[in-house]
């Protein structure tokens, strides 16, 4: 898990853990770090103490984040992972900006005055805080759950990187995503979002049993989750399926507000149904973007009106 050789080019996680500069920037990292059977540092990724301090480091030593938390229990991210989506995305929306105010250093786009909004923000933050460091974007971030909500006004405000650059606001409608959230007169570059994958508590647990058990190579009968995540951030009524096609339907209502409309899809199985809801509201465009990480596959899907 040390290995991400497929990253997104512009990616800084590529390759292995810097663990000697990690622990200098982050030395409570130090009691988790350990050589796996190659002689490799490495840490356990089953331990959420260690993920979370590994989290830490990450955001201290690449991204200039000096205060970074999350409450029990709430999900703490695999960065790189999330760091992928947004290059991906500026790739997207730098590609077809020529005529916007655009400047390329060191092949990074970048385009200070792009708005991006993010679909259930969580308590960590983590899009917007790599969005807003790697390329200057202005985010809007929103959620269901309040304690999600002011979690991440306080990792906000006590970054003053990111003061002033990342608006929370808090969704109080679960039935909707968009509506309350984007107001008329409003203008996004780009939407983002990981939806909850899962259509209940149980199929969640299963499914983290089934990646324990793969990754262990033993039965693994009872769950600890490495990277955590509470209710509204792992599963939905209906699950990921019916999250998509209700995003689909509403964001027709919100075609002049939003440039791209994008999301993380977990199961390829559930494209066709996407795209036929796709072709139903009448986009104009809309594809699949692969991204490989290691091992794990998945994609993200775009449209737009």
């Amino acid at each position: 898990m040390s290995e991400r050789s497929e990253l997104h080019t512009r990616n800084k996680h590529n390759g292995q853990y810097d663990f000697s500069l990690l622990t200098e920037n982050y030395p409570p990292l130090k009691k988790f770090v350990q050589l796996n059977p190659y002689g490799t540092q490495t840490i356990n990724f089953f331990n959420p103490q260690a993920v979370k301090a590994l989290n830490k480091a990450l955001l201290i030593s690449y991204y200039g984040i000096r205060y970074w938390d999350i409450p029990k229990n709430y999900l703490c991210p695999p960065i790189p992972g999330r760091a992928d989506y947004i290059h991906y995305i500026a790739d997207l929306i730098g590609s077809e900006a020529v005529s916007k105010d655009v400047k390329v250093e060191n092949g990074e786009i970048r385009k200070s005055a792009y708005r991006c909004l993010d679909i259930g923000v969580g308590a960590n933050c983590i899009y917007p805080i790599i969005g807003h460091v790697e390329y200057g974007w202005m985010f809007v971030g929103s959620d269901i759950d309040p304690i999600s909500i002011e979690n991440a006004r306080k990792i906000v405000t006590c970054n003053p990187v990111l003061a002033h650059k990342i608006e929370l606001r808090l969704q109080k409608d679960s039935r909707k995503i968009f509506e309350g959230i984007i107001a008329p007169d409003e203008y996004f570059d780009v939407t983002i979002c990981n939806p909850p994958f899962h259509r209940s508590k149980e199929e969640a647990e299963e499914g983290t049993l089934r990646k324990l058990s793969s990754l262990k190579g033993e039965i693994v009968k009872k769950a600890k989750l490495n990277f955590g995540g509470n209710a509204n951030e792992l599963w939905c009524e209906g699950g990921e399926l019916r999250f998509l096609l209700n995003m689909i339907v509403e964001s027709r209502k919100y075609r002049k507000n939003c440039g791209w409309f994008t999301s993380l899809v977990s199961k390829e199985k559930n494209l066709d149904k996407l795209y036929a809801k796709l072709k139903a509201v009448e986009v104009s465009e809309y594809k699949v973007i692969r991204m490989h990480q290691g091992t794990k596959s998945s994609r993200i899907l775009v449209w737009k009106f």
